[in-house]
């Protein structure tokens, strides 16, 4: 394995390393600070809507599609440095249209939607005019074994009729939201893993209702949100369904490889931002006559920082080589891997930081418990570590096959 940045990806590095230095950073904490003063927060201010335009005159837009018509022909290899890059801010992912769910949606359609689907949505989202909303996970079940859906989506003649109740449907709350993926159970006597599909609904559709915004640590991330929403008798055309009756199992899978694995890219950058802060006050700030980063243990705690986001990226840029070179599918135990370690890395790295800031880093003035909530919520949004631990388990193991025991 050859980790070395291509050409390539060294000049959108540059790229977007500089639109991050020149364009975003210099305005995020004005436009946080702008955001969280309004009462209605669920609104675009419009300095995102002119960064966008930034990005998207400079050629850095859909940067994570990995082919020249819909983006700029990355590998996963080289478009995970970017996306470790944006990791760094709250807003970057949004500017440069590479922000999830949009992204996994996007490629869910690219892959198998048909070209009526496509002219409908992926169009408008790959454009950035609209954005969308994944609803797979729901509140009365164990969402962790996908096979316990009890939403059903239940074919009429020329409708699919959607019913059930769906929570944690990420990004739902955006004023652009406008269209959603909904999982649902459709044939219970089939195969276990084709039972189920994936339907496209307007958000506007009759039945469809946000019956709740819920927050995370007590915050809602407004403008994105996750939301609770039912579906009463929602009523859609048949051909709303992507790839047919029975494929959300199959679809799934596929939007599991690299769209789900952007996340754990990006936690390597926010896992940065916060050694950045650990090490900024680690010499700036005194105690007891002493920088902090002299008293106590705080040396060792940075030496491990640093030691464990390595690790991390090494292990997340093998899954995505595996990636580009067999396939999500001869990949899976990588990506279970990185999906235990990259937000578990974060999270402690990001602990760390806010022990080290004091009072100050349970704060809103530093963005340090945006990026502790975003990675503890990831080792359940990405589903949950135990489930991922049993994955690389089963693997393991299979190499001893001959050995066991019936």
């Amino acid at each position: 394995m050859d980790f070395q940045h291509s050409a390539k990806a060294q000049e959108y590095i540059r790229k977007v390393t500089a639109f991050m230095r020149e364009e975003i950073e210099p305005v995020e904490e004005a436009y946080l600070r702008e955001l969280h003063s309004l009462d209605n927060k669920w609104v675009v201010l419009p300095v995102i809507n002119e960064l966008k335009a930034k990005a998207k005159a400079a050629g850095l837009w859909n940067l994570f599609f990995p082919d020249d018509e819909h983006g700029v022909g990355l590998s996963n290899v080289e478009y995970a440095p970017l996306a470790e890059i944006m990791g760094r801010s709250f807003i970057a992912p949004e500017i440069f249209n590479c922000n999830a769910p949009d992204t996994g949606n996007m490629e869910v359609l690219e892959k198998y939607g048909t070209e009526a689907q496509k002219e409908r949505w992926l169009k408008p989202l790959m454009a950035g005019d609209i954005r969308s909303v994944f609803c797979m996970t729901e509140p009365d079940v164990a969402s962790s074994d996908a096979t316990n859906m009890e939403a059903t989506a239940i074919v009429e003649g020329d409708e699919v009729v959607l019913n059930g109740r769906k929570w944690w449907s990420t990004g739902i709350g955006h004023p652009d939201c406008k269209v959603g993926i909904f999982m649902a159970l459709t044939d219970p006597q089939a195969h276990r893993h084709q039972q189920h599909s994936m339907v496209l609904f307007d958000l506007d559709t009759p039945g469809v209702k946000i019956e709740r915004m819920l927050p995370v640590f007590g915050h809602y991330d407004e403008p994105y949100g996750h939301g609770e929403v039912s579906f009463n008798n929602v009523r859609v055309p048949v051909s709303n369904i992507i790839a047919g009756p029975g494929r959300g199992f199959e679809i799934a899978q596929g939007r599991l490889g690299p769209g789900r694995i952007h996340h754990c890219m990006r936690l390597i950058g926010s896992a940065e931002r916060a050694l950045e802060l650990m090490c900024h006050r680690a010499v700036t700030r005194e105690a007891f006559g002493k920088p902090l980063a002299n008293l106590g243990g705080n040396r060792d705690i940075i030496a491990n920082a640093r030691m464990s986001i390595e690790q991390a990226r090494l292990l997340v840029l093998k899954a995505a080589w595996m990636i580009d070179k067999v396939g999500a599918a001869g990949a899976m135990s990588e990506i279970s891997q990185i999906k235990v370690i990259a937000p578990n890395v974060a999270q402690q790295v990001c602990d760390a930081a806010m022990q080290m800031y004091g009072g100050a880093g349970l704060s809103d003035d530093f963005p340090l418990t945006g990026i502790y909530a975003a990675a503890r919520a990831l080792r359940l949004a990405d589903g949950p570590d135990e489930v991922h631990r049993g994955l690389i388990a089963k693997f393991e193991l299979l190499k001893y096959k001959k050995f066991m025991k019936s």
